[in-house]
């Protein structure tokens, strides 16, 4: 009879804690790592991984999949990217607490913050709660192919407490105030790993509205600290008002961070019009550790990037009029009618138009557009811009950047990097944020922007760029690397039972051939509820990964096992 339930043999172990690496078996019986060493027994199941990078799974601690998780079983892209947990409920919203009445109010602020069609999540969510604690019972059932923890987002709590006054912006009273904080006390008790916020103005809904929660005045955002305080576990995620200088932001964080006594964090880009901001941040992150704090940045790893087409939710005449006349045509139909010279000359003539103010702006400046590729290019130079190549023909740029959305029978996808960089350059400010202490990788967003944004592969991306960079002084190796993917962000929400590969850690694995890793371009697929559209990418080099002690994909294909589970507050190492 075999020892072990798995065997993954010979591979080149790198456990996540930024040691060396070293060869060796790992033997896992059930769900945990109950041996590691040379020559293990045999198991029912074995991986050969000679060859092989073997690491601990990736934690992702910045997703959106709280709907997704409600109507189907793979959290893919990220499922796709070694991932084998994520957190979700960030940035103040998702679909809990909520009253019956409610249901409308929150589709249509996840379809204006998060870029999830109204449609889908009407046919998708099945609105089996009311509370948070109901919220998480339901999710109990649920079966995935990687493991998923919800925080208590403020949104749908304010107007759960407030109701219309709280949809309305008002101000909460000392009763709401109270219930906001016992309520998430309850949530965090329940199993919530945090709760979460935002004050940053693009978040809005769809018809150009603040959300609820972005005038909130300090003491409601401390009343959700105390909450935390009162429960003794959890972490606080907060995306903040970018508008307001960085010492008030900093100060502000600070103070959240002492009254709930518990870790916090929060989006950290580096802005455009805001050059070197990023290094007064990481020096205030600095103060704040050095005094006892913990308040860390949620950094992404390459330009946060939108993504542009015609079979996406935008691009660059998404809000002209006469563009909006055949927008949900089919793309042959859509192709059809923008070849005709009419159609076009209507089209480039027109200016944008709508009331959501931050979408406006993502289309309306057209200078820093880019064919985004297949290999994808996630750095392209401004030379290379289609602005560039528009003056460099001698034609008007809109004219070129029509032509290029007609290319490849209307499938080509457009990038535009929004954040991350100091002029063309994103390492100038990405490479102190990426290896910084007080950051964490993440703001990947999977199960959200499903046709604008593709970032959740970013664990691959990150192999593959960083790992792998040409220049010395941007190589990251590859033990912290694997690291900065797997025990950072793990311990960094209080999930200390994986992350690392160790007798007693949860059995979640990932068996890579670094050689052969790269990732492919993004691509549009109609999968969801009601015939929704969502962006995919996909990966090669992934030869194994395990969630739970079961194989979930080989080779990249799904092996139907579904061990992924709702993972309830925070984790310690199981005894042996």
């Amino acid at each position: 009879m075999a020892r072990f339930d798995l065997v993954v043999r010979s591979g080149l172990v790198v456990d996540g804690t930024g040691a060396e690496p070293y060869e060796a078996d790992i033997g896992v019986s059930g769900s945990r790592i109950t041996a590691i060493g040379k020559n293990l027994d045999a198991g029912a199941d074995e991986i050969d991984a000679r060859g092989k990078t073997v690491t601990p799974g990736f934690v992702d601690v910045h997703t959106h999949y709280d709907g997704q998780i409600t109507w189907e079983e793979t959290l893919a892209p990220s499922s796709h990217h070694g991932v084998t947990t994520v957190v979700m409920g960030n940035c103040g919203v998702g679909f809990a607490p909520i009253s019956r009445h409610q249901h409308d109010m929150a589709i249509r602020l996840m379809e204006g913050v998060e870029d999830i069609p109204e449609a889908v999540m009407a046919k998708g969510v099945p609105w089996t709660w009311e509370t948070f604690p109901e919220y998480l019972d339901a999710l109990d059932t649920r079966r995935a192919d990687i493991d998923f923890a919800a925080q208590l987002p403020h949104n749908p709590l304010r107007v759960f407490v407030m109701d219309d006054r709280g949809a309305a912006l008002e101000p909460p009273t000392a009763d709401d105030l109270n219930r906001m904080q016992a309520l998430t006390a309850e949530a965090v008790r329940a199993g919530a790993i945090g709760v979460s916020t935002t004050r940053n103005f693009a978040h809005r809904y769809r018809d150009g509205r603040n959300v609820p929660s972005i005038y909130s005045e300090e003491d409601e955002i401390l009343a959700l600290a105390r909450g935390l305080r009162d429960a003794g576990t959890g972490v606080f995620q907060m995306a903040p008002n970018d508008r307001l200088p960085i010492e008030e932001q900093m100060q502000f964080l600070r103070r959240v961070a002492t009254e709930s006594r518990r870790p916090v964090s929060f989006a950290l880009v580096q802005l455009p019009d805001k050059p070197g901001a990023w290094r007064q941040v990481l020096g205030d992150l600095e103060k704040a550790r050095d005094e006892g704090l913990s308040i860390r940045g949620q950094a992404m790893p390459r330009p946060v990037g939108i993504l542009l087409g015609l079979e996406l939710s935008l691009n660059p005449f998404t809000f002209h009029a006469s563009f909006r006349a055949i927008a949900d045509l089919p793309l042959e139909e859509k192709l059809t009618a923008m070849r005709d010279p009419e159609v076009r000359r209507r089209i480039l003539s027109e200016t944008p138009q709508d009331p959501h103010a931050f979408f406006v702006s993502l289309v309306e400046d057209t200078e820093g557009l880019f064919v985004l590729g297949d290999p994808p290019n996630y750095h392209p130079a401004s030379k290379d811009s289609i602005a560039a190549q528009a003056r460099a023909k001698g034609v008007p740029p809109l004219e070129l950047i029509y032509d290029t959305l007609l290319s490849r029978e209307g499938h080509e996808i457009i990038y535009r990097p929004t954040a991350n960089r100091e002029g063309e350059r994103f390492e100038s400010a990405g490479v102190e944020l990426v290896r910084h202490p007080q950051t964490i990788l993440g703001l990947g967003d999977g199960g959200a922007h499903y046709a604008m944004i593709c970032d959740a592969a970013y664990t691959t991306y990150f192999l593959e760029h960083w790992v792998g960079h040409e220049r010395e002084d941007r190589r990251i190796a590859l033990v912290d690397a694997i690291k900065m993917l797997t025990s950072v962000p793990a311990q960094a929400v209080g999930l200390n039972d994986r992350g690392r590969l160790g007798v007693g850690m949860k059995a979640d694995i990932n068996v890579i051939d670094l050689d052969r890793l790269s990732l492919a371009a993004p691509f549009v697929t109609y999968d969801l509820p009601a015939n929704g559209r969502r962006l995919n990418q996909e990966a090669t080099g992934y030869d194994a990964t395990v969630v739970s002690g079961a194989i979930t994909y080989r080779m990249g294909k799904d092996t139907g096992a579904r061990l992924g589970r709702l993972v309830r507050g925070a984790r310690e190492i199981a005894a042996i």
